[in-house]
């Protein structure tokens, strides 16, 4: 229905539609942030070749929605992507005052010789720390299977459709040294 309602609302353009249903997943993971936590599943990733091995603690609100084979291949693609783009933050707030400055430093040192002015400088500083953290931060990658949406949106979708609050709650990645 919401689907049909959002193609109508678009006037049958497609793309608009996607727009729309976007915009809809996000306000209905907001109205679910407050709720409480209490089951969810570890899922495991050990990639072909055996070099690299994934843990995932994803959390949901209800043993019913754990036991979801939907939730559990939503933990399974995530433990992938964690394998293939080896992040190091779950999420934005788990960076460090420190690591940000210390890249931030290294990035002052890269734009100091560009022959711009300081603001300008500081505006290429700022997006370079923040492509950088994009990177390191899991929320903020863009699905090895769909670079079209970002791991948050990938949850965000798929609160929408499960209809609970679901978490990335902690992950570990193990790499064979040399591999």
């Amino acid at each position: 229905m919401q689907c049909k309602k959002a193609l109508e609302e678009a006037e049958g353009d497609m793309e608009k539609a996607r727009i729309i249903m976007r915009k809809q997943s996000s306000k209905a993971a907001s109205k679910k942030a407050d709720r409480e936590l209490g089951a969810g599943v570890v899922r495991s990733y050990i990639h072909s070749d055996n070099s690299i091995g994934v843990l995932i603690e994803l959390n949901c609100e209800t043993d019913f929605v754990a036991q979801n084979e939907e939730f559990t291949n939503l933990a399974n693609d995530i433990a992938m992507h964690i394998a293939a783009m080896n992040p190091a933050y779950v999420r934005p707030d788990e960076v460090t005052d420190a690591e940000r400055e210390k890249v931030t430093a290294i990035m002052q040192g890269e734009v100091a010789e560009m022959d711009k002015p300081e603001d300008i400088k500081e505006k290429i500083v700022a997006g370079k720390v923040d492509d950088y953290f994009g990177e390191k931060v899991l929320l903020e990658q863009s699905f090895v299977k769909n670079p079209d949406l970002t791991i948050g949106k990938l949850v965000e979708e798929a609160i929408q459709k499960i209809g609970e609050k679901i978490e990335i709650a902690r992950f570990v990645r193990y790499t064979v040294l040399g591999a």
